[in-house]
């Protein structure tokens, strides 16, 4: 049976319903994936700025401490505990792409997302080719970098926008080929694809995030935020970078003006990494409808199909391995099944 060929705002309705009916899941799942970014940080940070606040009384007291070997282990065992917190987050809010792209699957079915756990491992057992993926992505977020590219890698943005979606429903692809896998199911639908680019970027970057950031003001959190944070900004060279401004007949800045835009940037950051399941969703819709009728275009992909037909399907290889992984753990087999199970009519 083939699918229903929807229109971009047709994608972008079912992502939104999708997404708000289970609102309160998808925050739980990407709560740690974010806060524990964010509690990491300020893990480093605040007890290292306590530490140097304190560090002249503490060699009064504790004279081996007036060593700078051990003024440097000190600091490396004060900042471990956050960094390891950090990257632990970082590492999961990265494996949310993929893992949400699976979830996606249930909640077509049944309307609800659940097995966070099953989802994740799928991804966390591929560990090597999405790290290659993310080195691809980090690669061309460098390039992007330079303004004479600025075009250019937009342009190709667009066609590489899908390569999370092929590696969750396409296993059997190399990080490259999910690149390629990409370019080719968008590729024709260039401007459907930047349509829903501009909606949902729209959404999650910009609207959101004002919003946001908007009653924060309202509240007055944004004030009580800057005050808790203001003795770290103080620190920063504000009288040097106002001297240079000044030569320049620049207008001096305030220290709290800084504090309240590093405020407000932080708040934004907060709400679109928590849209992540937002965008993944769409992405994932988008993939389904373009791999309906795009996939057999591509004649390396036909051979690929026409193997699987005499030989077991990649999810099936990992549905296996998982079976034998978890079975020591007495964790229900159907979990890795109906996370990787996919709808026999697409």
């Amino acid at each position: 049976m083939s699918k229903k060929q929807k229109t971009p705002f047709g994608i972008f309705a079912e992502a939104l319903n999708l997404y708000f009916s289970n609102f309160s899941r998808f925050t739980s799942y990407m709560t740690f994936p974010v806060l524990g970014q964010i509690v990491g940080l300020l893990l480093v940070f605040g007890l290292t700025y306590f530490y140097a606040k304190n560090m002249p009384v503490l060699m009064d007291k504790i004279p081996t401490l007036n060593s700078l070997p051990v003024i440097l282990g000190t600091i490396i065992l004060l900042t471990l505990p956050g960094l390891i917190i950090f990257v632990k987050a970082f590492w999961e809010f990265l494996v949310a792409y993929g893992a949400i792209n699976s979830m996606v699957e249930n909640l077509l079915k049944s309307g609800k997302v659940y097995d966070f756990d099953a989802h994740t491992e799928l991804i966390k057992r591929r560990t090597i080719p999405f790290v290659g993926l993310w080195l691809l992505v980090g690669i061309f977020s460098l390039v992007a970098i330079c303004p004479l590219m600025w075009i250019i890698c937009g342009v190709f943005a667009i066609f590489f926008v899908l390569i999370f979606q092929v590696f969750t429903y396409e296993p059997e692809l190399s990080p490259f080929d999910c690149v390629r896998q990409s370019f080719h199911l968008t590729k024709g639908h260039f401007a459907s694809t930047f349509l829903l680019i501009s909606m949902v970027g729209a959404l999650t970057y910009v609207l959101l995030p004002h919003l946001v950031d908007f009653l924060f003001q309202y509240l007055h959190l944004s004030n009580a935020l800057v005050m808790v944070t203001l003795p770290f900004f103080e620190l920063l060279p504000i009288n040097e970078l106002n001297a240079t401004l000044a030569s320049f007949y620049l207008p001096a800045i305030k220290i709290e003006d800084i504090a309240m835009l590093i405020v407000s940037t932080f708040v934004a950051q907060v709400v679109i990494q928590y849209t992540l399941p937002l965008r993944s969703i769409l992405w994932a819709l988008w993939y389904r409808q373009l791999n309906g009728f795009k996939f057999g275009n591509n004649q390396e992909i036909k051979t690929a199909k026409s193997r699987k037909k005499s030989a077991k399907r990649p999810s099936e290889k990992l549905m296996e391995e998982s079976h034998k992984k978890f079975a020591s753990k007495k964790i229900d087999r159907n979990i890795l099944k109906r996370a990787m199970e996919k709808d026999e009519n697409d």
